[in-house]
């Protein structure tokens, strides 16, 4: 039962790379997969073995409801956030390439018909609101002060780039991650942060008013040690609005 799930984890981690990216299921994905796998290996040993003592399907019980544990334990990563994440080369000699566009397929798996690349792209000061932008790849890419309103960042890679002044209110920035970038006087007001990462990122004078966000991210972002200041904009206090008051810092 163990070596069956176990096997089908490793068979999904090893998968070879297709089109230069690495095929890595999320941890919350894996988890579920394996989960399911020993569901049914217990249902196909009960079903079939009539002879089990109650000792022995105890023992079973046991081991998956101690290996379901440990699946479930360790909270979820952003996209971006899991080790040896590759990426393809940048196409420079795409004219069109830096062009905010929204999805059309709906934002649930980030899906699109090709790779949405932005990277190295200024996109300062443009008005994105309620746009789809889910599983955007964006590194060195310029979008402060860009208007962000109810924009979706679903599963987006947003690492080193500047969102100084971004405005983000109402959005959806699940399972995203912002690596090394600036957010400083970023607004956050009333959106959703959920899987979301801000290691090494600047988040000074930052609005987080209203955020939703999972107690193991507002924890990380609590421990971010740039969280501090006012937003110019709005003037809500950084930590106050984060909910980082009282928190372990």
């Amino acid at each position: 039962m163990i070596r069956y799930a176990v096997a089908t984890g490793a068979l999904l981690l090893s998968s070879p790379p297709i089109d230069g990216f690495v095929f890595k299921p999320t941890p919350s994905v894996t988890k579920r997969m394996l989960a399911s796998d020993i569901s049914t290996q217990l249902q196909a040993t009960s079903g079939n073995n009539d002879f089990s003592s109650p000792i022995e399907n105890m023992s079973k019980l046991a081991v998956a409801a101690a290996l379901s544990l440990s699946l479930f334990a360790a909270p979820a990563l952003a996209d971006g956030q899991t080790k040896d994440f590759r990426l393809p080369p940048v196409d420079l000699k795409d004219p069109g390439r830096c062009v905010l566009n929204s999805s059309s397929m709906g934002q649930a798996n980030a899906a699109r018909d090709k790779l949405y690349d932005l990277r190295m792209c200024d996109l300062s000061k443009q008005d994105a609101s309620g746009y789809d932008l889910s599983g955007v790849i964006m590194t060195k890419t310029n979008l402060s002060n860009a208007k962000l309103v109810e924009a979706y960042f679903s599963k987006a890679y947003l690492h080193d780039s500047n969102f100084d002044g971004a405005d983000f209110t109402n959005g959806i920035i699940d399972r995203a991650s912002f690596k090394g970038s600036s957010l400083k006087g970023a607004i956050f007001t009333n959106a959703v942060l959920q899987g979301t990462s801000f290691e090494a990122a600047n988040v000074e004078n930052a609005d987080f008013t209203d955020i939703a966000i999972g107690d193991y991210d507002l924890r990380a972002l609590c421990k971010n040690p740039t969280l501090k200041g006012e937003n110019p904009v709005t003037g809500a206090d950084t930590v106050i609005s984060s909910g980082c008051v009282g928190l372990k810092r």
